[in-house]
């Protein structure tokens, strides 16, 4: 179950560091445009979790986004809740 995610802006794009409750870190790419701005960056990101706790886990997830400190760089705690707390079975929020 992912716990916190970390996204990066790179020459490349924007880039993701997700560990799991047990420790495990993951990279990757985002699914957005090399060119997005950071709340861009973090709708893509809670889209990209939201499939992963719904397929995976078989729960919504929920991220709360830390304030950006610093340009080019995000911090998110993600939390499992329960499908009756949503709208939409599967919904991924983010606060910023």
């Amino acid at each position: 179950m992912p716990k916190d995610i970390v996204l990066l802006a790179t020459p490349s794009g924007w880039r993701h560091s997700t560990t799991t409750v047990d420790g495990t870190i993951i990279c990757g790419m985002t699914r957005v445009p090399v060119t997005a701005t950071a709340e861009q960056a973090k709708e893509g990101a809670a889209a990209m979790l939201r499939e992963l706790g719904r397929e995976f886990h078989g729960t919504a997830l929920e991220v709360t986004w830390e304030p950006d400190r610093v340009p080019g760089s995000c911090i998110g705690h993600i939390q499992p809740r329960p499908e009756s707390e949503h709208k939409e079975a599967g919904q991924l929020t983010t606060e910023s």
